[in-house]
């Protein structure tokens, strides 16, 4: 068993059920597509959203994207000053056998990885 972690955001248009659903999933679908994964790979997810994402939770999209039996957790990120606005960030984690090189973070409509932005902007 080799565990690798995938991280992936993308950028939510508004505070709408709907907007957040579409984008989780999208990025859900995007993160399985780009690595060649199934569900059956995939251990866990961390799904996280900004404080300014409230009408969904981002975990039910990854179950309607068919990860009926992986456990899922949602939290809210911390409003750090100047952070990136309607974001949902996911953290999965992958039991493949094949080396963390082969493996792609996804970052959507504009999303970037929060900490090498703020180590980028100091």
């Amino acid at each position: 068993m080799t565990i690798h972690a995938i991280s992936g955001a993308i950028r939510v248009e508004e505070n709408a059920s709907e907007a957040i659903l579409g984008a989780t999933a999208e990025l859900v679908t995007a993160v399985l597509t780009r690595n060649g994964l199934v569900a059956g790979d995939v251990v866990s997810v961390l799904l996280t959203a900004t404080p300014d994402l409230t009408a969904a939770f981002p975990a039910r999209a990854a179950r309607l994207t068919g990860l009926h039996e992986v456990p899922l957790m949602c939290a809210h990120e911390p409003p750090v000053p100047g952070g990136m606005p309607r974001v949902v960030r996911l953290l999965a984690h992958v039991d493949v056998e094949r080396p963390r090189s082969e493996l792609r973070n996804v970052y959507l409509r504009g999303a970037r990885a929060s900490y090498a932005a703020e180590m980028v902007s100091r």
